[in-house]
């Protein structure tokens, strides 16, 4: 409300102390000094009075013998006792505080923070620390401490991947779709954190992301043995539906797996051409995050190809571990006519290749 009101030089203002309950006092004077206002506040004229006046975005120290311009609008002014002040900064605006501890709710207040913004510390060594509204900041140590306020967010790792939520309680099963990971999938489910055990979850069971450091989701997919079946198919993240309709046609078996952060389709008992030692293995193709419009690059073996001839095979030296499996890499790529095109390359492309790659050297 205005608190600007001028009949002979009479105005009213708002004074408070530290926790910033205003109220109004009246003040003979329309341009009074701050011991003034540190009188109409109900405070004895000592040196060891502060007066800072409160604006939209800050604090002004108002000295006892410095006088201020009331003006139409609201005029509010910070009195208290004190010997000195400590300064802190809250996106990038300097205050300076006439006390060593200040409450998180008085800095929200004071700021005017919004109710759905968090209050972050910035420190050198944790990143930014969210404090609660209870937490006291104390301004007494070295150094000014650094306030930011944002949207806060929680972390999780869903095997491998790394999630920023808005919310600090998560759904199982909300977090696996976050995650790409099938939640059609049987699997046995367990929560890490770091200093507690190990706990199995169900997809309906709340994740408590409020737990000092992040927390970490890890799947392994539950047998299914009915006497004839083998193990259930893994599909820990979705590819594009025309993939998936290839795939199914093609190599029903085939699989999705996310393993430290890296995206892997795995055609398993793929069938090399004749001229290998081996008939069978497994192919593993990697998905960057970005397709189709990054492209799908090389492809990998387990166990590696070997030619019945002895003969070695060009660039596929290297190898990648896979799930624990050393997969030998076939360093094949794209160039000339055959350059990435996305919108019409996909998984089936890429398997010509593949198949046109291992074709090539038994000729």
């Amino acid at each position: 409300m205005p608190t600007y009101t001028s009949k002979d030089d009479t105005c009213d203002i708002l004074v408070c102390g530290l926790d910033l309950a205003l109220r109004s006092v009246r003040i003979n004077d329309d341009k009074p000094t701050g011991m003034q206002i540190a009188e109409a506040a109900g405070f004895a004229p000592v040196p060891q009075i502060t007066v800072l006046q409160w604006l939209a975005h800050g604090l002004e120290d108002v000295r006892p013998t410095e006088t201020v311009n009331i003006r139409e609008g609201v005029n509010r002014f910070i009195v208290a006792e004190s010997e000195g002040s400590s300064r802190f900064l809250i996106d990038g605006v300097r205050y300076d505080w006439p006390a060593s501890l200040i409450s998180i709710s008085v800095i929200r207040t004071l700021a005017a923070v919004s109710e759905n913004k968090g209050i972050f510390l910035v420190d050198p060594e944790r990143g930014e620390v969210l404090l609660s509204e209870n937490d006291e900041l104390n301004l007494s140590h070295r150094g000014v401490e650094n306030l930011v306020t944002h949207a806060p967010t929680w972390k999780l790792n869903v095997q491998g991947v790394a999630l920023s939520v808005d919310t600090p309680i998560i759904k199982v099963r909300k977090a696996l779709e976050l995650a790409g990971v099938s939640t059609e999938q049987d699997w046995h489910i367990y929560l890490i954190v770091e200093g507690h055990d190990k706990r199995e979850l169900s997809l309906d069971d709340d994740i408590d992301l409020t737990q000092p450091g992040i927390e970490k989701v890890r799947l392994t997919p539950k047998d299914v043995d009915n006497g004839e079946s083998g193990p259930s198919t893994i599909r820990q993240f979705c590819l594009l539906p025309a993939d998936e309709a290839f795939l199914d046609s093609a190599y029903p078996n085939w699989q999705t797996v996310i393993d430290n952060a890296r995206q892997w389709i795995l055609l398993p008992k793929y069938k090399l051409p004749a001229g290998y030692t081996q008939s069978l293995v497994n192919l593993a193709i990697e998905v960057p995050p970005t397709y189709p419009m990054a492209q799908l690059d090389m492809f990998y073996l387990f166990p590696a190809g070997v030619l019945l001839t002895g003969v070695s095979i060009a660039a596929t030296e290297a190898c990648e571990t896979i799930q624990g499996y050393q997969y030998q890499r076939w360093s094949r790529h794209r160039g000339g006519r055959s350059v990435w095109r996305p919108g019409v390359d996909n998984v089936m492309t890429h398997i010509a290749l593949v198949e046109s790659a291992l074709i090539k050297e038994v000729l």
